[in-house]
């Protein structure tokens, strides 16, 4: 017989909850490193603004006989994204951080890339590579947290499932693209 955790009394919750209530959110019994937290939702949160302003550029640069469609797509990610940037944002600072917007070193602090794409089949491409560097990215980071910090794991696995949702309808797009899809961004003569 496996013997289950003892429950904390409730004497002693109220006790613990009025020590260190400076510190919010976050409990003794937080045993996350917060501060790697931060840095990491930090670095998500980069990855996410720099995916709302590559599927922005797409939504507006989109050209060609298929691109009605696919530049509603690219604009829904977009949102969507800005979405999950939002969820990251507040979570580090209901960690006590503070969310890093600034634009020098954005690119630098995202894992994904920031690639503009010539034409529709390369955006599509560039958003699905992303994608998948945006999944890896969660995934290792829920590994990380393990059982230490269940919120921010449960906020992470909900932006990671629609991370895969994405992914899945940029492979669907790509698929279904003529591959010869060469007029998305208008040439200047």
């Amino acid at each position: 017989m496996q013997n289950k955790p003892q429950m904390t009394s409730v004497e002693t919750m109220r006790s613990d909850a009025r020590k260190h209530i400076d510190q919010g959110a976050v409990t003794a019994d937080y045993s996350a490193d917060r501060e790697e937290v931060i840095k990491q939702l930090n670095e998500a949160l980069a990855t996410e603004l720099v995916c709302v302003l590559r599927y922005r550029r797409h939504y507006f640069m989109a050209r060609g006989i298929h691109a009605r469609g696919i530049a509603a797509e690219f604009l829904a990610h977009s949102n969507e994204e800005l979405g999950h940037a939002d969820l990251l944002a507040a979570r580090i600072v209901q960690l006590g951080g503070e969310p890093d917007f600034a634009p020098d070193g954005l690119a630098g602090r995202s894992h994904a890339q920031y690639v503009a794409g010539a034409t529709l089949v390369d955006m599509i491409r560039e958003d699905l590579v992303a994608e998948r560097v945006a999944i890896n990215s969660y995934r290792d980071m829920i590994r990380y947290l393990g059982h230490d910090d269940p919120t921010t794991s449960d906020i992470l696995k909900g932006i990671l499932a629609v991370e895969e949702e994405h992914a899945d309808e940029l492979a669907d797009l790509l698929e279904d693209l003529p591959q010869s899809e060469e007029s998305a961004v208008p040439h200047k003569h």
